[in-house]
């Protein structure tokens, strides 16, 4: 200390450079421990790394949780229940597909919808039925797919009218709905035009020639009777023209069409009559005459051809040929004696 109490300025200057340098030389030990301490853990890791490739990440790992964060992030809430609902719902259909089901499953529906209509009032529950004459009224019914479970509420009026005159029997229909429960159903039938046989099947047609049904009932056996294959469709004008001759149309038992071009009669005694195909007419006209004036029609023959114009081809039968022959024989041994 100097005389007034005061250390030596020597002294005062030298304790804050040595104070700075004590610091920095803290500061620098300590840089150098934490950075040798970062360095050795990078190089943990890259040996880790190398010593386990699998850990590496793959190349499109990152793109695949950025995916996944952005489909979390934009997606709508309960995504996922839709979607599961979409493919049990996608599953089941299938597997209605797949197993044949659909009819059932959509009856099921139908029915289903048609208790709920019928339970708050809208159950069909009078019915009328006009023009019918061959088919019933459960009959027409049960072709419209009207049944005791239909509602008025769900029923289909064109869908009725459209299964209705795809039957055979009906030609037209009108179908009517009346509030709450009410069903009316008009329809025009075809009427029963004759029989067609072909290939050994009988079957009931109309005169366009529709096949109204296979199996010939008792009253339909007096209709005429038409065989061959094209007949159906040809026999409204033949049988036209054959009921203009009342001296053959009662005898003929069947109408033959043959190759799809003319006309044979197979008569009730068995006769067979072979038409022209062209100016059939003119031969029926000559039929009806030799019937009147020689009784055609009941002479022991089995053919008359009047398919040439002015000629009439006919066949004994055989008995009616050996009777002619022996009557020859009579007559020739008569003339010989004569002779003698």
């Amino acid at each position: 200390m100097d005389g007034g109490g005061r250390l030596p300025r020597s002294v005062r200057s030298q304790r804050p450079q040595a104070d700075l340098k004590a610091a920095a030389r803290g500061a620098v030990i300590l840089l150098r421990e934490w950075g040798g301490r970062a360095w050795r853990q990078r190089q943990a890791r890259r040996a880790a790394i190398a010593r386990e490739p699998e850990l590496r990440p793959r190349a499109g790992a990152q793109s695949n949780h950025k995916l996944i964060r952005m489909v979390e992030r934009y997606a709508p809430r309960r995504i996922g229940i839709a979607a599961t609902v979409v493919i049990l719902l996608g599953s089941a259909a299938f597997g209605v597909v797949k197993g044949n089901h659909v009819g059932e499953v959509a009856t099921a529906l139908s029915d289903a919808r048609n208790a709920a209509a019928n339970s708050v009032g809208f159950r069909v529950v009078n019915v009328a039925v006009n023009g019918r004459k061959q088919l019933s009224q459960d009959e027409v019914l049960a072709i419209g797919g009207v049944n005791g479970r239909s509602s008025l509420l769900f029923l289909d009026a064109a869908v009725v009218r459209d299964k209705l005159i795809a039957s055979p029997w009906i030609a037209d229909a009108t179908v009517l709905k009346f509030y709450p429960g009410s069903l009316q159903i008009d329809i025009t039938e075809r009427k029963p035009f004759a029989l067609w046989q072909e290939d050994g099947k009988v079957s009931v047609i109309a005169d366009d020639g529709a096949v109204l049904e296979s199996y010939v009932a008792k009253k339909f056996t007096g209709l005429p009777l038409v065989v061959g294959k094209g007949a159906a469709t040809r026999a409204r004008d033949f049988i036209a023209l054959l009921d203009r001759y009342p001296q053959v149309r009662p005898q003929v038992l069947a109408s033959v069409f043959v190759g799809e071009r003319r006309w044979n009669l197979r008569l009730k005694n068995g006769l067979d009559i072979r038409l022209p195909e062209q100016d059939v007419g003119r031969a029926l006209t000559l039929l009806s005459k030799l019937d009147r004036e020689d009784r055609l029609f009941t002479r022991d023959i089995t053919s008359v051809d009047v398919r040439l114009p002015g000629r009439v081809i006919v066949r004994l039968s055989e008995a009616a040929y050996k009777a002619r022959e022996e009557l020859f024989k009579d007559k020739k041994t008569k003339r010989r004696a004569g002779d003698a």
